[in-house]
Order: structure tokens, then C-alpha cells, then sequence
């Protein structure tokens, strides 16, 4: 090869892999509140940081985005830990191994570098499923616990529960509260809404829409207190520890190395309180999840 020929090569090598370090960055997220202000702080983050970045945020539920992210058609986006017991059914993880932050999220880390994903750091707050009911039924049927309302439902209580086809089917949810609590909801006492977010079935719990006086929700809603919902306690813990934290394409992350950095600082900010007023300011004041997120991430310094 000549001396021009090899330069020409060289040349072409470098271009090609100047290309593809360039790729734009896509971003997914899942419907809820929370997930796309999580999706926004890194859209924004990294947008921030001079990447070029494709905004998928709000693309769908776990399944969507865990299979696109395993396609290659988005390259990062915010998950939980506790849903490493969904991911990995082979693995056959514990309700202890779950329940504890640290072993929980090394878990999902080494399990998911076998699928060329990595799971950054999580953030402290833990956004757990929980069984939401109305401040006045709790008071009347003396519910403080889903122990409570496995006696109360089990003695004939009055109970539909609204959630959507994720909560009621998979195995690590609402199953989880009904075979550690010792009771079982029937077809009428559930209402299954297709795409259906916290912030609609607590609307539905507390105004009683179709009979509902129950509701899906998450440990960090911050419609809860708003609703006057009462958030029962899961003292068996049926419930995994649900830590958010970016997972991404490992491949995407070797070429763009910084991001590790940029995303673990980010999500190091959030605490459980926060993300609860976080959520409340979309959920309630009708705020969008870019606009939340852009101005709590101009008033940490860690956006211009």
C-alpha cells in the first residue's frame, strides 16, 4: 500500500469512527410522571453536555422500553431496581435479596452486563408499588397495612381496585401483595385500565369512578396527600425496592464514556422527598415533565 493509499485509509478509519462516536444519543422513558421527568433530566443532562440527543421519552411501559433498549432503537432510559425480579425471572431473586438496596441493584448490574447493558448509579428514593385507598375508608375499615386489608377484603369488605394491566399481571405486583397477604381479589373487584398512570387510578379512587375506592400507586406519587389517600404499609415486604437509575446500551456508554459521570451526578441530587414534589408539580399543577425537570436541574447548577 503506498504512503497516500494508507494516509487515505487512515483517514477513513478515523472518519467512520468519528461517526459513530457522533451517533445521536436516543433517550426512552416510560407514561408515568416520574419516568418522564426522569427521561427529561437525561435528555437534558446530556444535551447539556454538548451530545446530540434524540428525546423518546414517554414511549411505553417496562416491556416497550426494555425492548427497544435491547434492539438498539433508544440507548438509555430510566429503570428501577426492583424490576430486576421482573426482568430475571430465571434468576430467581428473593423477597429479602429485593428488599435490600445494595443487593438488589448489584444484581440487576451483573445480570444485565450479559445483555450488553449497564445500570449506573441509582438515586436514594425508593418508588415501590403501593395499595392507595381514601383517607375515609382507611379510618372506617381501620386500614393502615395491606395486612389490614387482606382481613378486610377476606371478611366481605366493599373493595375495587383500579390499575393498570402491568400492576394486576405480573407476578412481582399485585400477586405479590395477595400471596404474601393471604387474599385474592375477583374479576369485579378490579378495574384494569389499558396505559392507565398513578395519577388516573387515585383520580378514580378518590371519586369513586365505577365503584373504585382503591388504586395502583407509587411510594413516591405526589398526588397522594392531594387526593387525601392513604398509602398502605407493606410490612412483609411483598414489594421489591424500586431505586431508579439510568440503564444503557454498554456499547453506547464505550463511546461515550463521559456519560457515566454526567448521569451519576444527576440522579446523586434526588431524594425521596424531592421526586415527590417533583411529581406533585406535573401530576397537579399540570406542568410538563421538560419544564419540571429543566428547572430543577438550572437551580442544582447542573444545567446552564
Amino acid at each position: 500500500m503506498t504512503r497516500t493509499l494508507l494516509l487515505s485509509a487512515l483517514l477513513l478509519g478515523a472518519a467512520l469512527s468519528g461517526a459513530a462516536a457522533a451517533k445521536p444519543i436516543v433517550v426512552g422513558s416510560k407514561l408515568d410522571p416520574e419516568a418522564q421527568i426522569l427521561g427529561q433530566m437525561i435528555v437534558l443532562t446530556l444535551k447539556n453536555a454538548g451530545l446530540d440527543v434524540t428525546d423518546r421519552t414517554n414511549l411505553g411501559d417496562t416491556g416497550v422500553n426494555r425492548k427497544a433498549l435491547l434492539a438498539g432503537e433508544i440507548d438509555v432510559y430510566p429503570e428501577y431496581t426492583g424490576n430486576a425480579v421482573y426482568l430475571f425471572p430465571k434468576a430467581k431473586i428473593t423477597a429479602r435479596q429485593a428488599g435490600n438496596t445494595g443487593t438488589i441493584y448489584g444484581l440487576a448490574r451483573q445480570l444485565d452486563s450479559r445483555n450488553g447493558v449497564t445500570w449506573l448509579k441509582p438515586a436514594a428514593v425508593n418508588n415501590t408499588w403501593v395499595i392507595a385507598v381514601p383517607e375515609a375508608l382507611a379510618k372506617s375499615a381501620r386500614l393502615n397495612t395491606v395486612a389490614d386489608l387482606a382481613r378486610y377484603v377476606n371478611g366481605g369488605g366493599k373493595l375495587k381496585l383500579a390499575g393498570s394491566p402491568e400492576f394486576f399481571n405480573r407476578p412481582d405486583t399485585m400477586p405479590a401483595f395477595e400471596e404474601a397477604y393471604g387474599f385474592k381479589l375477583k374479576a369485579d373487584q378490579k378495574l384494569i385500565l389499558a396505559g392507565a398512570t398513578p395519577p388516573q387510578t387515585q383520580q378514580a379512587a378518590a371519586n369513586g369512578t365505577n365503584g373504585v375506592n382503591a388504586a395502583m400507586a407509587y411510594g413516591t406519587d405526589g398526588t397522594l396527600a392531594a387526593l387525601k389517600l392513604v398509602a398502605l404499609k407493606d410490612p412483609k415486604g411483598a414489594q421489591a425496592v424500586y431505586q431508579p437509575s439510568p440503564i444503557i446500551r454498554t456499547a453506547t456508554l464505550k463511546a461515550n464514556p463521559q456519560i457515566q459521570a454526567l448521569l451519576n451526578k444527576t440522579f446523586a441530587t434526588l431524594s425521596q422527598s424531592t421526586m415527590q414534589g417533583l411529581n406533585a408539580k406535573v401530576a397537579l399543577e399540570g406542568r410538563t415533565a421538560q419544564a419540571v425537570a429543566q428547572e430543577y436541574l438550572k437551580s442544582k447548577g447542573l444545567i446552564k
